[in-house]
């Protein structure tokens, strides 16, 4: 098998790793040849000072010695497979470098012989780029768990991130799609790079010369729809992660519907807004102080796919506003929907020098539609008596569009409404 055609493999099989927020998006308009924004082949990833690199995203084999049921490089699938040697994937990350058609490396793998074999032959990749080619591109690394703390030592030191895949969102999910795989072992892997992480900043901080390990720290992914388990388990488990782990990012991947799947599996993968959703409420979790269990209004302990989490949030929380805009604490002017982080620092530093008015809160443009009704100014605010109203959900649902036969037929194949 010629190079060329590993790639073809190879590439497509890591579409399924998640390596930013957009990967695995199927927005890709219809017959377009450019700017395409499915997973495959080089996707995008954000950098620790917030530069979006163009990354060569590929598995070093799709051979895997486990069974994972809803994987399309389980051991029993009938999927083609292929490997790459080392020097292979050193070759392709510098050619596609040198024709600047990339800026890093995502690299992940099935598990091949053992987590220790597989996890240094991902590594040896690493060095060999850092060292013979002093190659100072971006290198993201999937860790293999199970592997031993010094190949993840040895991983860390040559790539800017690490990742250790969580798989599913419960230990009970694990166990029913994937026994083979042991949480403890994910965690343990989670464990080993925090605390090399932390040492690696204490050393820092303390003035001694250190070598760089994983300095964009690490991350993990869920599939997202491939059991029952609802959003309020799953943002349960990513608050954990965070609090623990003190991972940078969760990201969530909807489940996409595998050939000769287990019965157990869904036919269909979600509806990619849940997808959506999730990471709504992720940001919510980091960056706007809300809890994993308040965000989750509806009974079923889904979050609401027709309206986004803080809106849900606000609507079910009637009694706490409308908030004062002039007098509220930072925390609460946080929770108005419509009002992002850095309209809430622009709101504080203007109200030093005069009381707001709605014309203000127009002028930072805010998403008016959805603030309007819990927030109350200096002057009147006649969307505010809609507060209390019954409807008043009804006013920030999509509106209904007549659905074609068309549409049928492709929501039916894809998931999405």
């Amino acid at each position: 098998m010629d190079i060329q055609e590993k790639l073809s493999i190879l590439a497509d099989a890591a579409k399924y790793d998640a390596s930013c927020a957009s990967s695995g998006s199927k927005g890709t308009r219809a017959g377009s040849r450019l700017g395409s924004t499915e997973g495959m082949g080089i996707c995008h990833s954000y950098t620790p000072d917030g530069r979006c690199v163009s990354l060569l995203k590929i598995l070093l084999t799709n051979y895997c010695i486990y069974d994972c049921q809803y994987c399309v490089n389980r051991v029993t699938s009938e999927t083609r497979r292929a490997r790459f040697t080392v020097d292979e994937i050193v070759r392709l990350t510098i050619e596609f470098y040198q024709r600047n058609y990339i800026e890093g490396l995502f690299l992940s793998s099935g598990i091949i012989q053992n987590p220790d074999y597989t996890m240094e032959q991902l590594a040896l990749v690493a060095k060999s780029l850092r060292v013979e080619h002093q190659f100072g591109g971006y290198i993201h690394l999937k860790s293999i768990p199970g592997a031993s703390e010094n190949l993840l030592e040895e991983a860390g030191r040559w790539a800017d991130r690490l990742s250790v895949n969580i798989e599913l969102p419960t230990p009970a999910d694990l166990q029913a799609l994937a026994p083979e795989k042991k949480p403890p072992e994910i965690t343990d892997a989670m464990d080993a790079i925090k605390q090399r992480l932390d040492q690696y900043q204490s050393d820092r901080q303390a003035g001694f010369k250190v070598a760089r390990f994983a300095p964009a720290g690490q991350s993990t992914q869920m599939i997202v729809g491939a059991t029952a388990t609802p959003d309020l388990e799953i943002l349960k488990t990513a608050s954990g992660l965070y609090n623990q782990q003190k991972l940078r990012r969760v990201y969530y991947s909807a489940y996409s519907p595998i050939p000769h799947a287990d019965a157990r599996l869904p036919g269909m993968s979600p509806p990619l807004v849940r997808e959506h959703r999730l990471y709504q409420a992720d940001w919510l979790m980091r960056f706007y102080g809300f809890g994993s269990s308040e965000l989750v209004a509806e009974s079923d302990g889904n979050l609401s796919l027709e309206i986004d989490p803080k809106l849900a949030w606000a609507l079910a929380h009637r009694e706490m506003f409308p908030i004062d805009v002039n007098r509220a604490e930072r925390e609460m002017l946080l929770r108005i929907p419509g009002i992002g982080a850095r309209n809430v620092d622009r709101i504080l530093r203007l109200r030093r020098h005069h009381a707001i008015r709605v014309s203000d809160l127009k002028k930072l443009r805010v998403a008016w539609n959805r603030t309007a009704s819990f927030v109350q100014t200096i002057d009147h605010n006649p969307a505010l008596k809609q507060l209390d109203a019954q409807g008043l959900k009804d006013r920030f649902k999509p509106r209904e569009k007549q659905l074609l036969l068309f549409d049928t037929g492709q929501s039916a194949l894809d998931g999405e409404f």
